[in-house]
């Protein structure tokens, strides 16, 4: 039996999509705060002399306390409006800018990003609690995936500004740009950032009785229970190596297409945004058909679950083949494309896996500390690549080396989620109810009992 769920209540569209629109300008920034520190990575370490287990050492420092910051707010965002924890977001980013375009020394920074990446850290958890406030839930794929698109689009104008702003008034100009369109987009939230109320009434399908009679959802649960429950681990495993790749991306991704296959500076930039603009259709396409399958009555374990398992699979799959294949640097960086593309799918449906599982009131925080364990990854890729390019002497060979080492991780991951990822079970164990075969679908209809 399957029970579809009505959850459209107080679903108005315009402002969904007007905050969804801003809550994607944000990604933009906070994607092209990321990865400006990579791409400057070359005449930043040639004017500072850094090796590059130094360069690795400061770009994995942004994430130090990203994990940190993103579960204390991820916890606060269940008691403060997310419209004002955004606002102090945008504000701290535009402003540590300044320093790091006068910066003369490594220490500074080291500070700099430090800090950036505490005030960046909780933007995507709070993005997508502030979402779930305003979109249903058979309605809260597509705009997750649009908003993470954002951060597509901040790493496509990255690589294509990048490199032409460095080269034209020097790799410092590009914080003090970033700066000022921070302030842009804060001024804008001012006006047009709003709090929405879908799911303060909302059931989940777990939440009710085989016999369709409905069934009180507790308000909370015991974080204990939640954090040991096999869905929620593995999905935090999965979170875990999508970011790994990530920050690997951000941080050495510029440098092996100048250094390892040989491009010249701004080809490489354009190279870089080629590369990630694969992932845009990519991700909006699957999670398009994640949604399509959930409104064709496929269930959630199908539709969501074993989609990003496999999706991630075959990233790694792909990933691994970089050091062997026998093709030219072209070649690679499209293999390498498509590689990266597959596993974004994590970002898009860790979170809506999540809020399957835990009652509303608790899924700001779960899906803050789902983020803040998933970016150790990233905190953790950019220093063990720096060893590995060290060690094998800066070869074309050592960066794919590196790639393949986070790619054995997405794989191992994705054979983990498999076998453990099952959200209705998840649901069902944490209420105490009977464990049972029985999936949901998720559909706008009312609840008429499909047999």
């Amino acid at each position: 039996m399957n029970t579809p769920v009505t959850d459209t209540s107080g679903f108005q569209p315009r402002s969904a999509w007007t905050l969804a629109l801003m809550l994607t300008g944000l990604a933009t920034i906070n994607f092209l705060d990321k990865v400006v520190f990579g791409m400057v990575a070359v005449p930043l370490t040639a004017e500072m002399h850094l090796s590059p287990t130094q360069f690795g050492f400061v770009a994995g420092s942004f994430f130090w306390l990203f994990s940190t910051s993103t579960i204390v707010i991820g916890f606060l965002s269940n008691r403060v409006p997310t419209r004002i924890l955004l606002l102090a977001m945008s504000i701290c980013w535009a402003v540590v800018q300044i320093p790091q375009a006068l910066a003369t020394s490594l220490v500074v920074f080291l500070v700099c990003r430090v800090i950036l990446g505490a005030a960046e850290g909780p933007s995507f958890p709070v993005s997508v609690h502030a979402l779930y406030k305003w979109f249903p839930n058979h309605k809260r794929g597509l705009p997750v995936a649009i908003v993470n698109q954002g951060a597509a689009l901040g790493l496509l104008l990255a690589g294509l500004l990048i490199p032409l702003i460095t080269h034209k008034w020097g790799w410092r100009m590009n914080f003090f740009i970033l700066s000022a369109v921070g302030a842009v987009w804060t001024v804008l939230w001012l006006y047009f950032g709003r709090e929405g109320t879908i799911g303060t009434q909302q059931q989940t399908p777990a939440s009710r009785h085989l016999d369709d009679k409905p069934s009180a959802q507790p308000t909370r649960l015991p974080y204990r229970k939640i954090l040991t429950d096999r869905s929620v681990l593995s999905t935090f495993l999965l979170g875990f190596v999508a970011y790994w790749m990530l920050g690997q991306n951000l941080a050495w991704l510029p440098t092996y297409l100048e250094k390892g296959l040989g491009f010249a500076n701004i080809d490489a930039g354009r190279w870089f945004a080629a590369v990630i603009a694969v992932a845009s259709p990519v991700n909006i396409g699957l999670s398009w058909f994640s949604q399509w399958l959930l409104g064709r009555g496929a269930t959630t374990q199908q539709a969501r679950a074993r989609l990003v398992c496999l999706t991630v699979f075959i990233g790694g799959a792909m990933l691994v083949m970089l050091p062997v294949v026998q093709t030219g640097a072209v070649g690679k960086a499209a293999l390498l494309a498509f590689a990266c593309a597959l596993p974004t799918l994590c970002f898009t449906l860790a979170p809506a896996l999540l809020a399957e599982v835990v009652p509303d009131s608790q899924r700001g925080a779960i899906v803050g500390i789902h983020t803040a364990v998933a970016s150790l990854g990233a905190a953790i890729a950019p220093t063990v690549m720096g060893r590995i390019v060290q060690a094998n002497g800066a070869t074309v060979h050592a960066y794919e080396v590196g790639f393949a080492t986070g790619a054995v991780l997405l794989m191992a991951a994705a054979l983990i989620g498999l076998r453990f990822l099952n959200p209705v079970r998840s649901h069902q164990m944490l209420l105490g109810q009977p464990v049972s075969d029985v999936d949901w679908t998720i559909t706008p209809t009312q609840n008429v009992p499909e047999r």
